[in-house]
């Protein structure tokens, strides 16, 4: 059986926000599910968005960027700010490492926040992130 994809208002209309920005940005549904992310995130994540399509959570949280905290410890979904946003319905921050899809490890910022289509529906969450190259003045 195909299950219809239903995706709210919230969510097309922040793709539609990501698509013209430049800043790195990165929609997750409800259920965490990754439904899109623009083309300055890209460069970051290692792939264009259009062949690596939607993933879920397990993949996109787990071993395929493989999270880690500034010590080197693997992080779990919730630890990471996109984590919090969705299951704790409020904005985050924090500082990590991933393995792009292009197989490179980067550091970067992450601020994370939920979508509400109404006050008591939540609709997903987004991330806008950079990399930390290492460069900003002190």
């Amino acid at each position: 059986m195909v299950r219809a994809e239903h995706k709210s208002l919230a969510l097309i209309l922040t793709r539609d926000l990501a698509s013209n920005l430049a800043t790195p940005l990165f929609i997750v549904d409800p259920e965490g599910t990754l439904v899109f992310y623009n083309e300055p995130a890209e460069a970051v994540l290692g792939k264009r968005y259009a062949e690596a399509g939607e993933l879920s959570a397990d993949d996109w949280s787990g071993a395929m960027f493989d999270p880690q905290d500034e010590t080197g410890r693997t992080m779990r979904p919730r630890e990471m700010p996109l984590g919090i946003a969705l299951s704790e319905h409020r904005p985050a921050h924090g500082r990590m490492s991933i393995t792009g899809l292009d197989g490179l490890r980067r550091t970067i910022e992450v601020t994370a926040f939920p979508l509400f289509a109404r006050s008591n529906e939540v609709a997903g969450a987004v991330a806008i992130f950079w990399e930390d190259r290492g460069d900003a003045p002190e």
